[in-house]
C-alpha cells in the first residue's frame, strides 16, 4: 500500500508524547514504568471486589470493575505498542513482566476469587468456572479498549455500554426457575 504525505504518528506517540523519538528499549522501560504506576490502582479495584461478595447483585458489583478495566486497558495499550515492534524487544518485555510479576495472573486471580466466593454463596451459577469467567471479563475489557484505540471513541459502544454488555453476556448469575402459577 502506497502512503502519501508524512507518516502519521504511532498511537503510542499520540497518547504518550514522551515516547516520540524513544528507542524501542526506552519505550519498553517507559511502558513498564506506566504499568507499575497504573497496575496497582487497577489491582486494588479488583481486590476490593471481595468486599462485595454476598452483597448487592453480582452483575452490579462487576459493572464498575468492567468499566475500570476498559479505562485501564485504554490507557496502557497505546504505550505497550512499541514493546511488540521487534522479537528481541518483545522478549525483553516478557522478561520484565515475569521479573516484576505484573503479568495477567495478577489480574485474573482476584476476580476469579470473587467469582468463586459468589458461586459458593449460590449467587453465581454452579456451572460457572470462575477463572475462565475472569479471563473472559478481562478479555472483553481489553478488546473494547483495543477497538477504541484503533477505530476511535464513538465508533462502537460507549465505555459504559461496553461494560454493561461484557458483564451481562457472561451470564454469571444463577437463574431461579419460575414456579408455575396455581389455578
Amino acid at each position: 500500500m502506497k502512503q502519501e504525505g508524512p507518516a502519521a504518528p504511532a498511537p503510542a506517540a499520540e497518547a504518550y508524547p514522551q515516547l516520540r523519538g524513544a528507542t524501542p528499549a526506552q519505550a519498553v522501560e517507559l511502558f513498564l514504568a506506566l504499568l507499575q504506576d497504573r497496575l496497582p490502582v487497577w489491582l486494588r479495584t479488583l481486590d476490593e471486589l471481595m468486599n462485595r461478595a454476598g452483597k448487592g447483585r453480582v452483575n452490579d458489583n462487576l459493572l464498575p470493575v468492567a468499566r475500570a478495566g476498559i479505562d485501564y486497558y485504554a490507557e496502557v495499550q497505546a504505550a505497550a505498542m512499541p514493546a511488540f515492534i521487534s522479537p528481541s524487544i518483545t522478549v525483553r518485555f516478557r522478561e520484565a513482566l515475569r521479573e516484576t510479576r505484573l503479568g495477567p495472573a495478577s489480574e485474573i486471580a482476584p476476580l476469579a476469587e470473587y467469582l468463586q466466593a459468589e458461586r459458593g454463596l449460590g449467587r453465581v451459577a454452579p456451572d460457572v468456572t470462575p477463572e475462565a469467567s475472569a479471563r473472559l471479563l478481562l478479555a472483553g475489557c481489553f478488546r473494547h479498549a483495543y477497538y477504541e484505540m484503533f477505530a476511535g471513541p464513538g465508533a462502537g459502544l460507549s465505555r459504559d455500554d461496553g461494560a454493561v454488555e461484557i458483564v451481562r453476556e457472561l451470564r454469571l448469575e444463577s437463574v431461579t426457575p419460575r414456579t408455575p402459577a396455581l389455578s
